[in-house]
């Protein structure tokens, strides 16, 4: 229509009016003649009269050029001038984009050295103090839990008629528990805060060891220990994460290096209370058949208390200031900087000193990180496995997961080594001196001596008085009207036997053992010595200890990995020299305290190498394959006892001399400003 037409060609180039004439033809219509050209150019047709150049028609007068339609709008070409405006706009944004990227790299900068001052400022003293003895107590809770299972196995098997095959799961699957704790708790502590994460985690152990050592089924047992593993796995990397970020640069190395004594005393811990609870069978009780509460319940409460005094202590403790900062909390993180400070310098005794710090810098979030994320995959548990690949393809996280996957290896898989082995020799003893009765018939007889070491096979037992056994089996006996009075002997175990009115009065036999023949392994019952063996390996781990705490700050970090590392693989090797219990027990402690120095060192260099808003999540990936290691470790150690142990020797030589020249690799954070 002409509304349409008459603005679309008004915008074409029209030919210049002093070479071009206006002809009327007939019937009225007009048209464009270039002089001296002899043809016609851009003939049209109108019903309107012709206008001067730049005259408007009606239709078209007081409209404004700017709204005028665009030949190519009907293209989808744009038009010049939004080309030229979403440049300009790309520009600015670009500009704003680096004034913010440089404006964050120098906060950024900014943050650790102002923290590192506030924290010298702060000083070292109670408030430390305080949290280095409730953190010490969380970490000492996870020594006790690595040994629970272990020292309560050989009772409670008895009480559960629990197999071979279902031993070894509880095992795996307690492992498995700290694994995926270690791995989940560490990053949460990263997003909801260390303090919080530490609560969740002690409280979910307290919960579910307490409901174990009333779990008359093996079943809700492993359940309730495996919900127990999962919290307790969490500790280690929120216990490290959270004391470092109260520590200045030049305490770090030395007082971390003390909070790891904490775990060996939850091994003696362990160790002590079950030499002192467990043997003592007469210590439970009963209710009727179906709930019995023996003495290896009463240690798993009593493996309690540390866990508990961790929880009521950190309840009264502050939020990590750096992890509040980091979330852009600076009230809260100003607050709790201000009371570190009051607390050591009233305890020093000048109170009047004055908290001068007033403004902290806080770094921009790392929201445009995860938005990245997130557009990439689209549920949480993808973004969690982004976040935790993305960190494990980082090179100096591959030589430390490397590290910590050998030294776990060789210091977990010889932990399941040394006692299997000491037990294995007590058991190549007990067979060399065992003596075998077969088809004995015995009536009418008292034994008023000890039974010690023997088989009976076959035999036949009528009207007999039995006090005193110690390691003896019955294996396809007949038992008639006998009487056993006053025996406290685990060791005893009755196969496919036939008992008739007999009667068992003030003993360890109790009636559940009998059901199916219920297998009483004496092979795998030397109660005091175990726990003579674990009780000194852990007491061996001092000496490592104290060295690693006061040399750690002065030759550093990787010094002290590798140094460690190579000297633990010289013990290691020296066990092909071992023959007998003494000489294992010997190279256990040897092994023990030199490889704690490496562990301190692995611990110390983890929290120091990643940012404050990674730190829980890497120590968290760490720890997780620490307890993977472990895992592989304690089965294929274990497969060779009592066939070589040219083999386990030598896998935990291998991997301790690879670990140590690997750890040479990494970089010395022993002067490094936590970032």
């Amino acid at each position: 229509t002409p509304k349409i037409l008459i603005p679309i060609f008004s915008l074409i180039k029209k030919p210049n009016k002093n070479n071009v004439n206006q002809q009327v033809t007939e019937g009225g219509d007009y048209t464009y003649t270039q002089d001296g050209g002899g043809h016609d150019g851009y003939p049209y047709q109108t019903d309107y009269p012709p206008q001067d150049e730049d005259a408007r028609s009606d239709a078209t007068e007081g409209a404004d050029e700017d709204n005028q339609m665009y030949e190519g709008e009907y293209q989808g070409i744009p038009h010049p001038d939004e080309i030229k405006e979403a440049r300009r706009a790309a520009r600015a944004e670009a500009r704003r984009k680096a004034r913010m990227a440089a404006q964050q790299e120098e906060e950024e900068d900014i943050l650790p050295e102002q923290y590192e001052n506030i924290m010298e400022d702060c000083g070292h003293g109670r408030f430390q103090w305080m949290l280095f003895f409730v953190l010490g107590l969380a970490l000492m809770a996870d020594g006790v839990d690595g040994f629970v299972v272990g020292f309560v196995l050989p009772s409670a098997e008895k009480d559960m008629c629990i197999s071979n095959a279902d031993k070894g799961l509880l095992g795996l699957l307690v492992y498995v528990a700290m694994m995926v704790g270690a791995l989940v708790w560490g990053g949460l502590c990263d997003k909801m805060g260390r303090r919080k994460c530490l609560i969740y985690v002690l409280t979910i152990d307290l919960v579910f060891s307490f409901l174990s050592c009333f779990a008359q089924s093996y079943g809700f047992f492993l359940f309730f220990r495996f919900c127990s593993g999962f919290g307790i796995g969490g500790s280690i990397p929120i216990v490290y994460t959270y004391f470092t970020e109260f520590l200045q640069m030049d305490k770090r190395g030395e007082h971390l290096s003390w909070l790891c004594m904490f775990w060996m005393l939850g091994g003696l811990y362990a160790s002590f209370t079950a030499w002192g609870i467990i043997p003592h069978y007469g210590w439970g009780f009963s209710i009727g058949s179906e709930f019995q509460m023996h003495s290896w319940r009463l240690f798993i409460l009593v493996c309690l208390f540390p866990a508990l005094a961790a929880l009521i202590g950190i309840v009264f403790m502050p939020e990590s200031p750096r992890f509040l900062l980091e979330n852009a909390r600076h009230d809260e993180a100003w607050m709790i900087l201000r009371r570190v400070h009051d607390t050591n310098w009233k305890a020093k005794g000048e109170p009047e000193r004055v908290f001068t710090v007033g403004n902290i810098k806080t770094p921009q979030t790392q929201e445009d990180e995860f938005i990245e994320i997130q557009s990439d995959t689209g549920t949480a548990f993808q973004r969690w496995t982004v976040r935790h690949m993305t960190m494990l393809l980082d090179i100096v996280c591959l030589f430390l997961v490397i590290v910590w996957f050998c030294m776990a290896f060789s210091y977990h898989g010889l932990g399941v080594w040394f006692p299997d082995m000491i037990k294995y020799m007590q058991y190549e003893e007990y067979e060399s001196k065992v003596r075998v009765f077969h088809r004995e018939r015995v009536e009418r007889f008292h034994f008023n001596f000890s039974l010690v070491n023997q088989v009976h096979r076959e035999g036949e037992y009528v009207h007999d008085n039995t006090q005193r056994m110690k390691s003896v089996k019955f294996e396809s006996s007949l038992f008639e009207n006998c009487y056993f009075e006053d025996i406290k002997s685990t060791n005893t175990f009755f196969e496919n036997c036939t008992i008739k009115n007999t009667v068992f009065y003030n003993t360890d036999l109790w009636q559940e053992k009998f059901k199916n023949c219920c297998h009483l392994n004496f092979q795998e019952e030397n109660d005091i010595v175990i726990y003579l063996v674990s009780f000194l390996g852990s007491l061996a781990v001092l000496p490592g200890n104290i060295i690693s705490a006061l040399f750690m700050d002065k030759i550093g970090r990787i010094r002290i990995i590798g140094g460690s590392m190579l000297v633990s693989s010289a013990c290691t090797f020296l066990l092909l020299l071992s023959f007998s219990q003494g000489a294992v027990i010997c190279w256990q402690c040897l092994f023990y305290g030199a490889s704690v120095a490496a562990w301190n060192g692995l611990e110390v260099i983890s929290v120091e190498l990643y940012p404050s808003s990674k730190r829980g999540t890497a120590f968290g990936i760490l720890n997780g394959i620490c307890k993977f290691a472990a895992i592989i470790a304690s089965f294929i150690f274990a497969a060779f006892i009592g066939v070589t142990k040219i083999i386990p020797i030598f896998l935990a030589f291998a991997a301790l001399v690879c670990g140590g020249l690997v750890a040479l690799k990494l970089p010395e954070t022993r002067e490094k400003i936590l970032s």
